[in-house]
């Protein structure tokens, strides 16, 4: 796989270049042979220095990177069957939006995902993740089918946001994604969310309220878009550095205040680089939760998810000291 470096990532590439180079080496000496085993050391602790290093604003770049996997890799990797079930019984089948019956080792399991595309032709078949109003009603349809059947569910978070086009919001778009916060806080079976790259705004909160919500080191969840916070605030894009900061949507950050349950560590560099790594790993926390939820009884699992997403937002103002 081709890697385009952001940035921050230029001094890793250079390193790996010279790295293949010696690797390419016919015959290698001794010397060389050391020379390698000490450039791969020092690429590694470089790639660990680099990336604990990174500020919200690269983070973005990270979550947005065009090489990180996407909902079809990790349905790919992850799942050993997929059924893709189509269509919302009402408008049409938003490609944005995939669904369908899946298995994951023993398990069966409702899939919900955002699917952004892997290349301009699925991304453009997909709307680049952009959900219209019948991708919601299709997704919040197939979670009450699962739970008449006794499934759980896993939704994949990756979405700009819902598609803003003037068609969606004839459509119902706001309304849509309103019905289906109600509805999922409703669904009687457990729900496991994971945020794999962009979390924004309602978009992906549509298909987010789970019993256990997770996200990838370096992704992010955020009510608005860095450059759409800068565009009114600072009333241009070019300041989405300063939103990055100012919004805490980071991991770290978003589970400090309680909105997510786990991070899941991503390889060495990033998910763009190392596509099965991550789905080894993604799919160990996701068998995990699944087992966790599974021994909750069906009445406390619908109590806790309500109190789960009432507790957030819910801040202790410490008191002042008095005046001398």
């Amino acid at each position: 796989m081709s890697l385009i470096p952001l940035p921050f990532e230029k001094p890793i590439f250079e390193l790996e270049t010279q790295l293949e180079k010696l690797e390419e080496q016919p015959n290698p000496s001794a010397t060389t042979k050391d020379a390698i085993r000490t450039m791969r050391t020092e690429l590694n602790r470089l790639k660990r220095e680099v990336y604990e290093q990174l500020g919200p604003w690269d983070i973005v770049r990270v979550a947005r990177h065009d090489n990180r996997p996407k909902a079809l890799d990790y349905i790919e990797l992850v799942f050993d069957e997929f059924v893709e079930l189509h269509g919302d019984r009402a408008y049409g089948d938003d490609r944005a939006m995939l669904t369908g019956f899946a298995q994951i080792e023993d398990r069966k399991v409702m899939l919900i995902a955002q699917h952004k595309g892997r290349n301009l032709t699925e991304r453009i078949e997909h709307n680049y993740g952009m959900s219209h109003p019948e991708g919601y009603r299709k997704a919040i349809q197939k979670m009450q089918m699962a739970a008449k059947y006794g499934l759980p569910i896993i939704c994949f978070i990756d979405t700009a946001g819902a598609y803003p086009g003037v068609g969606a919001e004839e459509r119902g778009q706001a309304y849509q994604i309103a019905y289906n916060l109600r509805e999922m806080s409703q669904v009687n079976t457990p729900i496991v969310c994971v945020v794999i790259g962009e979390g924004g705004s309602g978009g992906a909160l549509g298909i987010g309220i789970g019993d256990h919500v997770a996200i990838l080191q370096f992704a992010y969840y955020s009510v608005i878009s860095p450059e759409g916070c800068a565009g009114i605030l600072w009333k241009h894009a070019k300041h989405a550095d300063k939103a990055a900061n100012a919004l805490r949507f980071t991991s770290k950050d978003l589970l400090e205040f309680g909105i997510v349950d786990e991070i899941i560590p991503e390889p060495l560099g990033g998910a763009h680089r190392d596509h099965r790594k991550m789905a080894v790993t993604l799919k160990a926390s996701l068998l995990a939760a699944l087992k966790d939820l599974s021994a909750i009884p069906a009445d406390q699992l619908l109590d806790r998810r309500y109190d789960k997403f009432r507790r957030i937002g819910q801040f202790e103002e410490a008191a002042q000291p008095a005046e001398a």
